[in-house]
């Protein structure tokens, strides 16, 4: 055996823990080589995942969660990032910023984890936000669009990998008042996020000539729409915009189908909707227009290899919020591998102005300036299962170049 100084065996021993070493030690005496993958003994890379596990947005928040996973596993796969596995710690923030923060404190504090990750609604990604730049960690924000996050309250340490609701309204807008006129009746959650959502859609309804004939504000969490619906049969819109959110918009729908308003040619559609909503509506066609994040039959190598993964881990055909886990999971992976390092302030560098396969066929890249992400915004109108992958027909792909606009002044990082 070759000698090693007193020195170097001890700051050896104490950087392996000892056993490592050790092993290697006996194994050099004896002649036996002693084999060990430096992933496993390495100590993991912890992403703090924040969901609203048990509020209206819970089935969403589940596949967030689905996404992430399978991303994880596939850089596990490959031998970790930088040799050092990656695990995901979950907890639920109850779509409420006290819980939201209680739990991002203890997987700071206690869990020691090296980024944050998630949150749903504006509330819970604000306050998150502010604590993870006091504690000087990433925050990388998937499921909020609020304009503010990448604006009046942007912060050095959080990305936002969700477009903004501007982005999302300036795409959807425009088919809407192409399908169903410009008579519009909203129907908003009255959280931080829907009032965010109909200030964007009434900005852009406006520049197209929408005309809104009332709107009516319910709690977030309701379950019940029939009475709001049949206030806005009373005005006679073309539209029934619906600025709402998980089961809340679920119940919204069902409402409205039970109301049978299509008869009475009032369409049905909002800026943002994912795969629930063929579900109330029976998979009838005409089931709305609604802006989309991703869809199952957007036809790139990324996406194809990500639809795969999602349907070998959990045998279903993935989600939008599947979607959003997974490519924002990927993005904070491959900055560690980029950065050499979890410190937040080498991934925020190497993050800033960096394009990326966004799954989509047009341009992602995080705004140096903003820390929003560029992306495609889709539009489709509901329909059945016969459309195989996804209940939508693609309406139109808007780049997001073009309606990812800065918010000229406002963000100061």
């Amino acid at each position: 055996m070759s000698a090693i100084s007193r020195r170097r065996f001890l700051h050896i021993f104490a950087m392996s823990g000892g056993a490592l070493l050790l092993g290697d030690l006996a194994g050099r005496q004896l002649g036996v080589p002693f084999v060990r993958s430096a992933a496993l003994a390495a100590e993991p890379i912890k992403i703090g995942i924040l969901d609203p596990l048990s509020s209206p947005y819970k089935t969403s928040s589940i596949h967030d969660v689905h996404g992430a996973n399978v991303a994880v596993d596939l850089f596990n796969k490959r031998g970790g990032v930088l040799g050092r596995p990656v695990t995901i710690l979950e907890a639920d923030d109850a779509s409420n910023p006290d819980a939201a923060l209680k739990a991002a404190t203890k997987f700071v504090q206690d869990d020691r984890v090296d980024v944050l990750m998630g949150t749903f609604n504006a509330e819970c990604a604000l306050v998150v936000s502010e604590f993870a730049k006091n504690e000087n960690k990433l925050f990388m924000v998937t499921g909020s669009h609020l304009p503010e996050l990448t604006g009046a309250a942007c912060n050095s340490h959080t990305f936002v990998f969700m477009p903004h609701a501007s982005m999302l309204a300036q795409a959807v807008v425009p088919q809407l008042v192409k399908a169903y006129g410009t008579r519009w009746f909203m129907i908003t959650t009255s959280s931080m996020d829907g009032k965010a959502m109909a200030q964007a859609m009434v900005s852009t309804g406006l520049t197209h000539g929408v005309e809104f004939v009332g709107e009516t504000l319910m709690p977030f969490g309701s379950t019940e729409f029939t009475s709001a619906l049949t206030a806005a049969k009373d005005k006679r819109p073309t539209l029934v915009l619906l600025n709402l959110y998980g089961w809340d918009l679920v119940h919204a729908l069902k409402a409205y189908t039970k109301l049978e308003l299509a008869k009475d040619k009032i369409g049905v559609g909002g800026m943002i909707a994912g795969e629930q909503i063929g579900r109330p509506l029976g998979y009838a066609n005409n089931a709305g227009i609604w802006g989309l994040i991703w869809d199952p039959k957007v036809n790139t190598d990324g996406s194809r290899r990500f639809i795969q993964g999602v349907v070998e881990k959990y045998s279903h055909t993935p989600t939008s919020r599947c979607y959003l886990g997974y490519a924002a999971m990927t993005q904070i992976l491959e900055a560690i591998q980029r950065a050499g390092t979890t410190e937040a302030p080498a991934l925020i560098r190497t993050l800033e102005g960096h394009e990326f396969d966004g799954l989509k066929e047009g341009r992602s890249y995080f705004r140096a300036s903003d820390h929003q992400h560029v992306q495609d915004v889709l539009v489709g109108e509901a329909y059945g299962k016969e459309l195989g992958l996804g209940h939508y027909k693609i309406l139109a792909t808007v780049a997001g170049d073009s309606v990812a606009t800065v918010q000229t002044g406002v963000c100061q990082l």
